[in-house]
């Protein structure tokens, strides 16, 4: 099972729905009455709801009348809470969207809260998605990648810690047992063909696949 959880970002910045027809989606906020505009039912809506008007907050609650404003002050943040949620599901994977437009810190408050959850659920799949990248995290070991079409480069970062026996193959450009330093961009903008393998043997690594404009 797939969940799609959607914060308030722009919509110029989202990913194409039709991508998820029978998935579960979860409503952060604004995004909860994006979704009910797309004329997507969201199975929950989470967060403040500060981004709404009180007519958008009453349309939100005639589709979820269990539907419930969180504090404003709290020690989570909405997507964090949103996450909680789309654990309750018990999916294979969790795709985020809605987070990388606007404010730089609420998409940075985003990816730190994946890479807590990719840590607590190591079987859990989950991506950060808008219109032109897809991020991911990758735990020590071999992963098997398959070339995505909407994505021409491949970029891969070392995130909180160095990564050690880094290898590519598969990949236009070849990597072999390669330490990786925290803030290194060495390995960014490489392309796949068809099938991959990402390997390493210490740390946590970014993938994220990207488009041109």
């Amino acid at each position: 099972m797939k969940v799609i959880i959607l914060a308030g970002g722009p919509a110029a910045d989202l990913p194409d729905f039709s991508l998820w027809p029978k998935d579960v989606f979860i409503g952060v906020d604004e995004g909860a009455f994006s979704l009910i505009e797309r004329g997507i039912k969201p199975a929950a809506a989470v967060g403040d709801f500060d981004s709404v008007t009180v007519e958008q907050f009453n349309r939100i609650k005639q589709i979820l009348p269990d539907v419930e404003a969180a504090a404003a002050e709290k020690d989570e943040t909405d997507t964090e809470m949103a996450l909680e949620k789309a654990m309750t599901f018990n999916p294979d994977t969790v795709i985020i969207t809605g987070v990388t437009g606007g404010r730089l810190d609420h998409y940075m408050s985003a990816l730190h809260g994946i890479y807590s959850y990719h840590l607590r659920y190591p079987r859990t799949e989950f991506f950060l998605i808008n219109k032109q990248n897809r991020i991911r995290f990758l735990k020590a070991g071999k992963h098997k990648i398959q070339r995505d079409g909407r994505y021409r480069f491949v970029s891969f970062y070392p995130f909180a810690e160095e990564i050690t026996g880094f290898s590519l193959k598969g990949f236009k450009y070849l990597v072999h047992d390669e330490k990786i330093p925290f803030g290194s961009t060495r390995y960014i903008s490489n392309e796949l063909d068809g099938a991959g393998e990402v390997s390493f043997i210490e740390g946590n690594c970014i993938m994220i696949e990207s488009a041109d404009e």
